[in-house]
C-alpha cells in the first residue's frame, strides 16, 4: 500500500526518537494497515502516555503522507502543476483521489480519534488537545474537497462499517466547537508544553503554537463561509482579530510539515521524489511558468528548474528553457523526460535555478541573470536535499485571508498592510529556506521593491482590482498546497487561470468519492454511488455560493 510506504519512510526520518524507529520496524514487519497495528499493539484496557507519544507523531505523519495525491491532483486543476492528464482536462475517476480519501479514514482519523479516547480517560489533555486541533484540520479539508462526507457516523469500527454522508455545514459547526473544546483542553495545562517535545513534529509539544495555529484554523474556517453568514463570519473574524487571541504572527509559528533529507528509506518531499529520478510522472504548468515569468517574480527560480536551457513549449529547442504543458494538453508526451522543467528548490526540496534565461524582458528588476552563471543539467536523485515542505496553514495564508476579510466583509483590518505583510512573508520563507538549502537569497532590498511595487499597484485599483491583487499573490505564495489555491479558487473566481486547450469536463466543484468506498460501504449501494459521483462534478460545497 503506497500511502502505508510513505508513512513507514517518513517515519524513519525521526532519528531522535528512539520509539519511532520501533514503530517504524514494526509497521514494516507487518506490512499492515495502521488500524490493525493500533488494534495489536493498543490495549484499550490499560492505557499508557506512552502509547500516545507513539501515535501522535503517526497521526501527523499519516495526516501529510496520505495527502499526497489530494495535493497533486488540486494542484492539477488549479494550474500550479501538472500531474494527471485527465485532471488537467477536469476529468475525474473513482480512483483519483482513493488514497487520500482511505488513508484519512482507516489510518490518520482512526488514530486521532484512539488519541482522543484513551486521552481523555487518562486526562492526557494535551494530546487530546492537539488530536482535536488535527481532526478539526482534516474534517475541514475533506468536507472542503468532497462537500458530503462520513463524520459522525466514522470511525466506529464493527458498530458502523458503512457511514453515512454527513451535511458538510453541519460538519463545519461542528468542527468550529470542537477547536474550542480543543483549546479548553489546552488550557487545562499550565506547563509551556502540552506534550514531549519529541512527540509532536509540528511545534515540539509547545503550547502557544498549537493555540496559534487553532485560531487561525478558525479564521481560515470563517473566511470560507463568508459567502454563506457574511454578518457571522465579519463578526466572528473581528473578533479573533482584536480579541487578543494569538493566531499565527509570524512564520516561525507555520503550520508546516518538513521533510527528510534520507534516501533510504525515502523520506523526501513527494514531489522531489517522483521527479528527481530517471522516470517522471509531472509536467510543470505553462500557465503557472508564464505567470510568474510575465510578473518579473523571482520566484520563478525557485519552484521551477530547467533541466536544458533552451528548450520550449511542446519540446521546441530555441526557447528559454521552460519547458512545460498547457493546461488541458491531451496530446500523447514525446520522449521528453530530459528535456522538461520539474520542480526546483522550494518547496520540492530540489534545485535553485541559476542558469542564465535567455530571452528576459529588459525591463524586469527582479527576475534578472544578475549572479546567474549555473548551468542546466538533468536532474539525479541525488540532487538537491528532498528536505522539502508542505505549507498547510502559514503566516502568509493568514495574513491573505486577513487581506480578504478585510475588502469583502468590513473587519476594520488593514487589508493593505495584510497584503504587504503576507507577500514579505512568502519571499523571506523562499529565501530562507534556500540559503540552507544550497540556493540563492532573495535580496532584503528586492523583497522590499518588489512588495512597494504590488503596494503602488493596489492603490492605483478599485475594490475589485485590490481583491485581484490579493488572490492573485496568494496564489503564487500558496505554491505547494493546492488545496488552498483549489478553495480559494471556487470561493472568489480569482486569478482568471488559463483556458485549456481540450477539457473534457467542466471545473471539478467537488472531487470524486473515492471508488473503494462505493464499492464497500452500503450506503452507497444500487446505483446510488453512481449519480452521486456524476453529481460531485457540477455540486458547490456548501459555502461555495
Amino acid at each position: 500500500m503506497k500511502s502505508m510506504a510513505f508513512k513507514s519512510d517518513i517515519l524513519m526520518k525521526l532519528s531522535y526518537k528512539k520509539y519511532i524507529f520501533l514503530l517504524t520496524t514494526v509497521v514494516l514487519l507487518t506490512g499492515n494497515s495502521c488500524k490493525k497495528f493500533v488494534d495489536v499493539n493498543v490495549d484499550p484496557n490499560n492505557p499508557t502516555s506512552a502509547q500516545l507519544a507513539l501515535l501522535l507523531p503517526s497521526t501527523q505523519i499519516s495526516l501529510v503522507g496520505n495527502m499526497s495525491q489530494l495535493n497533486n491532483g488540486t494542484s492539477t486543476i488549479i494550474q500550479h502543476t501538472i500531474a494527471s492528464t485527465n485532471q488537467s482536462r477536469f476529468q475525474q475517476s473513482g480512483t483519483d483521489f482513493s488514497s487520500s480519501w482511505d488513508g484519512f479514514y482507516s489510518q490518520t482519523l482512526n488514530d486521532v480519534e484512539s488519541i482522543i479516547s484513551s486521552g481523555t480517560a487518562q486526562q492526557q489533555w494535551g494530546y487530546v488537545a492537539i488530536a482535536k486541533f488535527e481532526k478539526a484540520y482534516l474534517y475541514s479539508l475533506m468536507v472542503d474537497m468532497w462537500g458530503d462526507i462520513p463524520y459522525t457516523d466514522a470511525e466506529q469500527g464493527q458498530h458502523n462499517t458503512s457511514p453515512s454522508l454527513e451535511n458538510g455545514a453541519a460538519i463545519y459547526e461542528k468542527l468550529l466547537l470542537l477547536i474550542d473544546d480543543g483549546i479548553a483542553n489546552a488550557n487545562k495545562i499550565t506547563a509551556t508544553t502540552l506534550v514531549p517535545a519529541n512527540a509532536d513534529v509540528f511545534y515540539a509539544g509547545t503550547k502557544t503554537s498549537w493555540i496559534s495555529m487553532a485560531n487561525s484554523l478558525k479564521l481560515k474556517l470563517y473566511n470560507q463561509i463568508r459567502l454563506v453568514d457574511p454578518a457571522r463570519s465579519a463578526t466572528a473574524i473581528k473578533s479573533l482579530i482584536t480579541g487578543g487571541v494569538p493566531l499565527i504572527n509570524s512564520s516561525s509559528l507555520d503550520f508546516t510539515f518538513k521533510f527528510g533529507s534520507s534516501q533510504n528509506p525515502n523520506n523526501r518531499n513527494p514531489w522531489h521524489r517522483s521527479e528527481y529520478q530517471s522516470g517522471k510522472s509531472f509536467y510543470q504548468s505553462q500557465s503557472f511558468i508564464d505567470f510568474l515569468f510575465t510578473r518579473d517574480d523571482p520566484r520563478l527560480r525557485y519552484y521551477i528548474f530547467r533541466q536544458n536551457a533552451t528548450v520550449g513549449l511542446n519540446n521546441a529547442s530555441n526557447s528559454n528553457g521552460y519547458y512545460g504543458r498547457n493546461p488541458g494538453d491531451g496530446t500523447a508526451a514525446p520522449a521528453d523526460q530530459s528535456r522538461r522543467s520539474t520542480f526546483g528548490i522550494y518547496p520540492a526540496g530540489g534545485l535553485y535555478d541559476n542558469t542564465p534565461i535567455n530571452n528576459l524582458p529588459s525591463t524586469n528588476i527582479y527576475l534578472t541573470n544578475t549572479g546567474a552563471t549555473g548551468t542546466a543539467k538533468v536532474v539525479a536523485v541525488t540532487d538537491g536535499t528532498g528536505a522539502g515542505l508542505m505549507p498547510l496553514i502559514t503566516y502568509s495564508m493568514v495574513k491573505f485571508i486577513r487581506a480578504e476579510a478585510a475588502l469583502t466583509l468590513a473587519t476594520g483590518d488593514d487589508a493593505r498592510q495584510s497584503l504587504s505583510d503576507a507577500v514579505t512573508a512568502n519571499l523571506t520563507t523562499v529565501s530562507t529556506y534556500a540559503s540552507a538549502n544550497g540556493g540563492a537569497t532573495i535580496p532584503a532590498a528586492s523583497i522590499t521593491g518588489y512588495v512597494n511595487r504590488l503596494l503602488a499597484q493596489y492603490d492605483a485599483a478599485d475594490n475589485n482590482g485590490k481583491l485581484n491583487l490579493v488572490m492573485t499573490q496568494k496564489y503564487i505564495a500558496s505554491f505547494g498546497n493546492g488545496m488552498e489555491v483549489y478553495n480559494d479558487y471556487r470561493r472568489t473566481g480569482l486569478p482568471v487561470l488559463r483556458t485549456l486547450l481540450s477539457p473534457l469536463n467542466v471545473f471539478p466543484l467537488r472531487l470524486y468519492y473515492s471508488q473503494t468506498e462505493l464499492s464497500a460501504n452500503t450506503f452507497f449501494a444500487g446505483d446510488k454511488g453512481s449519480q452521486l459521483q456524476i453529481a460531485q462534478q457540477i455540486t458547490p460545497v456548501f459555502w461555495d455560493k
